[in-house]
């Protein structure tokens, strides 16, 4: 089974839509998943942004997908040390994190002072019920930190969703901190990461990721991915992943 996690397009937040070159992002994705075997849903978050990326994709296929709320941008919040005020989890200045080191651990991340009285708990056992009822309906079941399955196949599961959510669902499919992951990659928008499932023994899967932010069908029509994913690679004085401002 493959589990892919495909960010939005290039986003216009003023709207929770798309960019003019976003919807060109689409378009070429669509090309891409329009060609996947043995797909056995496509699932999407609420946010205008997702479900306008995956429309493209599913006219094409005459097919539709369900909206699974929880499957919004990840809304935990994290306090920031230097001004006492919450941040959005996955947004924190290195220097920040750096200081504390149990953040990029699993088993600690979320007991650190970051996020105590904040909203993140909740989020993240929603996060994890989120997706262990779904992969219920694929078959699978956790059974302590792997997963049981009578009927491991070579299906797809398509969810159309963002940067932080996707990342806390390798996260909890992995066994790595999410925080690890929010700061260490990169999903570029219209991107692709693909877990999959591995059955060394009989009825028992392990998820690896087989890929992280993947822009081939970017790359396939010379389109240059956009930089709305990322901070500058030099030093500019803005803080900020809007590519008007540094690309």
């Amino acid at each position: 089974m493959r589990i892919m996690l495909v960010r939005h397009a290039e986003p216009d937040y003023s709207v929770d839509s798309l960019t003019s070159r976003g919807w060109r992002e689409a378009e070429l994705l669509s090309r891409r998943l329009i060609r996947l075997k043995r797909v056995e849903a496509f699932y999407v978050s609420p946010l205008g942004r997702a479900r306008d990326t995956a429309s493209v994709t599913l006219k094409k296929l005459g097919a539709e997908a369900e909206v699974l709320p929880w499957l919004q941008e990840f809304r935990g919040r994290a306090v920031d040390p230097a001004t006492g005020k919450p941040r959005i989890a996955w947004d924190f200045p290195p220097r920040l994190f750096e200081a504390c080191p149990e953040l990029m651990l699993p088993e600690r991340w979320l007991q650190t002072p970051y996020f105590a009285g904040t909203d993140t708990p909740a989020v993240w056992a929603e996060t994890k019920a989120g997706m262990t009822a779904l992969l219920a309906r694929h078959g699978y079941a956790p059974d302590g930190v792997l997963w049981r399955c009578d009927d491991n196949r070579r299906g797809v599961i398509v969810l159309f969703c963002h940067f932080g959510i996707a990342m806390a669902i390798v996260g909890f499919l992995t066994g790595i901190s999410p925080f690890a992951l929010w700061h260490a990659t990169c999903m570029a928008p219209s991107s692709v990461t693909t877990l999959v499932s591995e059955e060394r023994e009989k009825g028992l899967v392990w998820w690896r990721c087989e890929q992280i932010g993947d822009v081939s069908h970017l790359a396939a029509a010379d389109q240059r991915p956009s930089t709305a994913a990322q901070f500058p690679e030099i030093y500019t004085g803005r803080d900020t992943t809007e590519p008007i401002d540094w690309d």
